[in-house]
C-alpha cells in the first residue's frame, strides 16, 4: 500500500469537502447542479484524454458495470446536493459519512473476503461520530427530509465505491471517471430539460469550477487510490469530508458548527487517523 495512494484519497476528500458548498452558492435546483457538474467534468476528462491520445476502449463485458456506476453516481450526487439544499451543509455531509459502514460489509461480499473485526469497529466509530451530531438537527420536517435523502446519498456512494474498486483493477482512473460522468450527464439530460432553468453567468462559472476541480480531478484521484487501498480504508478516509465541509461552511457560509458537530468531527478525525496509521504500519 503506497503513501501516494493515501495522499491521493486525502486530496480527493479535501476537494469533495468543498463541493458541498456549491449547493448553497449556485442558485439552481439540485438536479440541474448535478447535471452541470457531470457535464463539465466529463468534457474536461474527455478533452484531457483526447489531447494525450489515450484510449477510450473498454471491454464489452464491463459495460454493465460502468452503467451501474453511472446510475449510482447520478443518484448519489443529486441526493447529496438535495440534502444540503433542504437542510444544511453539515446535515448533508454528516449523513453521507455513514457510507463506510455500508462499505465494510459490501466489499467482503463482492470480493469474497472475510469481514475484519477491526474495520467493523472503525466503521462503528465513524457512525458514532455521525450520530453525536444528529439530535440537535432533528427539530423540523426539513431537517428530517434532508437526513433521509442524505442517507440515500450514503448508500449509493458505498455501492459506487465497491464498483469503482472493481473497475480500478482493470482501467485507468480517468477513463472510469469519464464514462461514469459522461453517461450520468446523458441520463440526467431529459430530467433537467423538464425542470427548466436559466443559469446566470455566475452559476455557470461556479459549475465549471465544481465540474473540473471538485469532480473531474477529485473523482479521478479517488478512483486511482482504489488501485492500492481497500475500499473500506478509502471509505474511512472519505469520512473526513464531513470535517472539511463543516469547517468550510463555518468560514465561507457563516454556518457555525454546534458543540455536537465539533465533538462528532473530532471522533471522525480520531478514527480516520487510527485507520491510516494502522494501514501504514502494516505496509512498512
Amino acid at each position: 500500500m503506497k503513501r501516494s495512494a493515501l495522499l491521493a484519497v486525502n486530496l480527493a476528500v479535501f476537494l469533495f469537502g468543498l463541493a458541498g458548498l456549491f449547493a448553497k452558492w449556485i442558485q439552481m435546483p439540485a438536479m440541474a447542479i448535478t447535471f452541470g457538474r457531470v457535464m463539465f467534468s466529463a468534457a474536461a476528462l474527455g478533452i484531457w484524454r483526447g489531447a494525450g491520445r489515450q484510449s477510450f476502449r473498454v471491454e464489452r463485458g464491463d459495460l454493465w458495470l460502468l452503467g451501474a456506476g453511472e446510475a449510482l453516481l447520478a443518484v448519489h450526487w443529486w441526493a447529496f446536493l438535495e440534502a444540503i439544499q433542504r437542510s444544511t451543509v453539515a446535515v448533508g455531509t454528516i449523513t453521507f459519512s455513514t457510507f463506510p459502514l455500508f462499505v465494510t460489509f459490501l466489499e467482503p461480499l463482492v470480493f469474497r473476503q472475510k469481514i475484519v473485526r477491526r474495520n467493523v469497529l472503525m466503521a462503528i466509530g465513524i457512525l458514532a461520530g455521525v450520530m453525536i451530531t444528529l439530535p440537535s438537527f432533528m427539530v423540523n420536517k426539513g431537517m428530517l427530509v434532508g437526513f433521509a435523502i442524505g442517507m440515500l446519498s450514503s448508500l449509493t456512494y458505498a455501492i459506487l465505491t465497491v464498483v469503482n474498486k472493481k473497475l480500478a483493477q482493470k482501467y485507468n482512473s480517468s477513463l472510469a471517471a469519464f464514462y461514469e460522468q459522461a453517461t450520468a450527464a446523458v441520463l440526467l439530460l431529459p430530467v433537467v430539460i423538464g425542470v427548466g432553468f436559466r443559469p446566470s453567468g455566475r452559476d455557470l462559472l461556479l459549475l465549471l469550477v465544481l465540474g473540473i476541480v471538485m469532480t473531474a480531478v477529485a473523482h479521478t484521484l479517488f478512483i486511482s487510490s482504489l488501485k492500492e487501498l481497500p475500499a473500506q480504508l478509502a471509505g474511512l478516509c472519505s469520512s473526513m469530508e464531513t470535517v472539511y465541509s463543516i469547517l468550510f461552511a463555518a468560514l465561507l457560509l457563516d454556518e457555525i458548527p454546534t458543540v455536537r458537530e465539533i465533538i462528532g468531527a473530532l471522533v471522525i478525525i480520531a478514527v480516520v487517523a487510527v485507520a491510516e496509521c494502522s494501514a501504514q504500519r502494516m505496509n512498512t
